[in-house]
């Protein structure tokens, strides 16, 4: 006997509904494990936090996936600015339910953008020992925007550092300013 009800998929919910599904204090836990995690599999705190950013940017491709098989009718990005602008709403709004505070443009390298986040919620629940001062667990975060932009096609590293709070720093390879300028030509 079966009910009138169909069964909805995990992959048919839209993500953008998935805001306080998780409790906060699970995440905390969850990051924590792995921060203990690669911390006992590093040697320096510039090990940590590669491997902290890794470990994101195993995440950024995870969630992008999943963000275009929910969002059907989303499309994918093709120039910088809106790209950098889905990364700074749309990708924080499903990661940690706000937009990032800024984006800025470096003003003295076309290729270089600033996402800055005030108040990082990887940072909000971490006791950083003073042996490991200048640990910034965000390069968690920064691994997930790499991987976003480049497997959306604008390769860029990203790192996290310590200004304004948090602020990430976008270095795109110089093939996305040239494609970019293409694109405006048209």
């Amino acid at each position: 006997m079966s009910s009138g009800r169909s069964k909805t998929s995990i992959l048919d919910k839209p993500l953008s509904k998935g805001k306080g599904e998780i409790s906060l204090a699970l995440y905390a836990l969850l990051f924590s494990e792995i921060i203990q995690y690669c911390q006992n599999r590093s040697h320096s705190v510039n090990e940590l936090q590669n491997k902290l950013s890794e470990i994101g940017q195993d995440v950024g491709t995870r969630l992008l996936d999943l963000y275009f098989v929910r969002e059907r009718n989303s499309k994918r990005e093709i120039k910088l600015l809106n790209m950098l602008l889905f990364v700074k709403s749309t990708l924080w709004k499903v990661l940690f339910g706000k937009e990032a505070d800024k984006l800025e443009h470096a003003n003295d390298d076309e290729r270089t953008y600033y996402i800055i986040e005030k108040d990082a919620l990887v940072n909000k629940f971490i006791s950083v020992p003073k042996d490991k001062g200048s640990l910034n667990c965000a390069t968690f975060n920064a691994g997930i925007i790499e991987a976003v932009l480049t497997k959306s096609g604008f390769p860029a590293k990203v790192t996290a550092h310590w200004h304004k709070g948090t602020t990430y720093m976008v270095k795109f390879d110089d093939s996305v300013i040239a494609r970019d300028k293409s694109l405006d030509d048209r």
